[in-house]
């Protein structure tokens, strides 16, 4: 089993890496317009970040973590999400205590959950996530949404749809908490094992399980929108007015609490129709109580994260193209024993800045250029005795079939100018 990868990963051969750099230039390209910059957090942390923060009655933490004990004893858990994480940087580096908002990002991050491989979603798969700490105004929240459907919808995803709700905070909350308590009660016998465990801690829960029979039950529960304090409804109105005023089509849909305990007011997903039925791509919300829960200041923040294997499946499903670049500009064949001669070719060109190549494996020079070929090369520079002896080099443009004879000391810029053109 060792040129077998673990079960629920997946390797990024060279030939697909060009699909996951186009997405992630176009990811940076939307934070760096929103003013976000990007952090890069550890892999694993302690354990106690995800119990606290996410918290222990959901099924990332109860079911889904890789958690072990070091050498030294201590808990430690590969990240099963990105906010904890970003959350703990925060807070480590004092950046509460510079000008806020703080807006930071992560690209291509890996994220561990041990359950069933699904669509778009491995054992260890990878999130772009946006985090804005220190900005309570139900504008961040709607920026946040604006950039995730521009982003999805601009690489020509269709079938999206945003979806938001409100949650509600530590206020309003508990009174809905108590009426969900006695719905649930009233129809044990119908849930699911974890829904009855969790239901007088965290009823919640309930309203997010994925048991049709739990899904069935909860239809008929008391809706959270309908207990919103002042203040939440007030914010709920003012984030979809900023929608509205920008043309997002969206719709409210008040069975979407999230899976992650740190959740306050708004919470959103944008969900795609495929031939499997929904699929969520990007999920988010506030957690203006997550950074005090961290024994930090009391600061509002909101976020999101999105899976990028499963805007890359959804790409590939929609059959849109990511053009795949060559992976050279140059060539450099050579006949005879002038393979040092096309080494310091190749170098020079390297130099400045061009894509370049030549044969490391004793290929005949027809072989050389069936390959020169297969890299998508440009140009294709041939070296023989006649070019060695008058220090030139013929070169061929592979767009045209034009082939020109060229002194060594301008190849250089010829190639430059050609590739620019």
């Amino acid at each position: 089993m060792l040129t077998q990868a673990p079960r629920g990963t997946r390797d990024v051969l060279p030939q697909d890496s060009y699909r996951w750099q186009y997405l992630e230039s176009r990811m940076r390209q939307a934070a760096a317009e929103a003013g976000y910059r990007e952090v890069r957090t550890p892999v694993f942390e302690h354990t106690e970040l995800f119990q606290r923060g996410v918290g222990d009655t959901t099924d990332i933490v109860q079911k889904e973590m890789y958690t072990f004990l070091d050498k030294g004893e201590r808990s430690i858990t590969l990240k099963p999400e990105g906010t904890a994480g970003a959350a703990r940087a925060f807070l480590e580096s004092n950046l509460y205590a510079a000008p806020l908002p703080c807006k930071m990002y992560y690209l291509s991050a890996p994220v561990f959950r041990y359950e069933a491989p699904q669509a778009g979603r491995l054992r260890e798969h990878h999130q772009f996530g946006m985090e804005c700490f220190g900005a309570k105004d139900a504008t961040a929240d709607a920026e946040l949404i604006i950039l995730a459907y521009r982003l999805i919808s601009g690489l020509g995803i269709r079938n999206l749809s945003v979806n938001i709700n409100s949650i509600g905070c530590p206020e309003c909350r508990p009174r809905y908490n108590e009426m969900l308590k006695s719905f649930l009660h009233e129809h044990e016998t119908e849930l699911c094992p974890d829904c009855r465990n969790r239901m007088d801690r965290n009823p919640l829960r309930a309203l997010d399980c994925k048991n049709p029979q739990c899904q069935k039950v909860v239809e008929n529960a008391p809706r959270l929108l309908e207990w919103l304090d002042d203040d939440c409804r007030s914010h709920f109105e003012k984030l979809q007015a900023c929608l509205r005023a920008m043309d997002i089509p969206f719709q409210i849909n008040d069975r979407i609490v999230r899976g992650l305990d740190y959740y306050t007011k708004t919470v959103f997903e944008l969900i795609t129709k495929t031939e499997n039925g929904n699929l969520t791509v990007c999920g988010g919300g506030r957690y203006d109580h997550l950074v005090e829960q961290l024994g930090g200041p009391d600061l509002p923040a909101v976020g999101f994260g999105m899976g990028m294997e499963r805007v890359l499946m959804l790409l590939e499903s929609e059959h849109i193209q990511i053009e795949e670049p060559g992976v050279v500009d140059a060539f450099v064949t050579y006949m005879g024993d002038h393979a040092l001669e096309a080494f310091r070719l190749v170098q020079a060109l390297r130099e400045a800045h061009v894509r370049t190549d030549m044969d490391h494996t004793g290929r005949s020079l027809k072989a050389q250029f069936k390959y020169a070929n297969k890299t998508g090369a440009i140009f294709c520079l041939t070296l023989g005795d006649d070019e060695v002896q008058n220090r030139s080099v013929r070169v061929k443009d592979m767009r045209t079939g034009e082939e020109n004879t060229v002194g060594l000391d301008v190849v250089t810029g010829v190639i430059t100018d050609g590739i620019q053109r």
